[in-house]
């Protein structure tokens, strides 16, 4: 499968769409996700779910990373993510935007902005993806199951 194919399918994903993530910007040195805030990512106080952040920020760096990479080659796979929760937001919309900190060879690390519409800041996360040697291979009925 080739990055195009798995960035349509990643847009696809039925828990990105039933959030309304949209994907703006895809590429290996930039990201942007676009989400609104509905009570569908509500918790108990009627404000967002921190793991929704989380979740945001692992999805718009996963996405810059295999956009970066040959993934014939390699297979990338988040190993540590971490976030700072700094504003409650509980309606509008939300702008995910991820940058790389370090691409290495074998290591990525890459810093994510969560905003509101009044470019606030939200979250700030950051995630280090291992890049393992050996590309997506799987036959389509695994990747699929």
């Amino acid at each position: 499968m080739d990055q195009a194919e798995l960035l349509k399918r990643t847009a696809e994903n039925e828990l990105l769409q039933f959030l309304g993530v949209t994907i703006e910007k895809a590429s290996g040195d930039h990201v942007i996700l676009k989400m609104p805030v509905t009570p569908k990512v509500h918790q108990y106080l009627g404000i967002m779910n921190g793991g929704v952040s989380m979740l945001l920020a692992e999805t718009a760096a996963s996405i810059g990373v295999v956009a970066g990479r040959d993934l014939t080659e390699v297979s990338p796979v988040g190993i540590e993510i971490n976030g700072n929760h700094l504003r409650a937001v509980s309606k509008g919309t939300l702008t995910v935007e991820a940058k790389p900190i370090y691409q290495g060879r074998t290591m990525a690390v890459w810093s994510i902005e969560i905003t509101n519409e009044r470019a606030k800041l939200v979250c700030v996360a950051r995630l280090t993806m291992m890049i393992k040697r050996g590309g997506l291979s799987r036959p389509e009925s695994e990747v699929n199951a």
